[in-house]
């Protein structure tokens, strides 16, 4: 799936984007994640700062979705798979980034979502509908 250009800006720009994940049990966890950007038009980058709960439920069932804080801005929801890295290039950018931002942030892994389905979340009747 691609993102398209305007998808990639508003996810940059915004300082949010919600990441929903689930346990090997199905139980549902959403986080707030304050550095996320693509890094092409079919990933998208998150630095994992903070998770407990997330972190345990990526590692054991590598799949995800997020949408951006400001849906009126990228009324979107990105589906995929991710990877995750704990060292290399990947992680070294993400705690370069996060240090840029926050001195005193101490990534735990560079968490990468591969976008394989996006859906629109913009109220009306397209509201859920898979985008092709």
């Amino acid at each position: 799936m691609v993102l398209t250009q305007e998808m990639m800006d508003t996810i940059e720009k915004n300082n949010i984007v919600w990441l929903a994940t689930a346990s090997t049990d199905d139980v549902p966890n959403v986080v707030p994640i304050g550095l996320a950007r693509p890094l092409d038009s079919g990933t998208v980058l998150l630095v994992a700062n903070f998770m407990n709960k997330t972190f345990k439920n990526l590692k054991s069932n590598p799949k995800a979705s997020i949408a951006v804080g400001n849906v009126s801005e990228c009324p979107y929801q990105f589906k995929g798979d991710v990877e995750i890295y704990e060292s290399g290039k990947y992680f070294d950018d993400a705690v370069q980034w996060a240090k840029s931002v926050m001195a005193q942030l101490n990534p735990k892994a560079a968490v990468l979502l591969k976008v394989n389905e996006i859906y629109s979340v913009q109220p009306g009747p397209d509201a859920g509908k898979k985008i092709e």
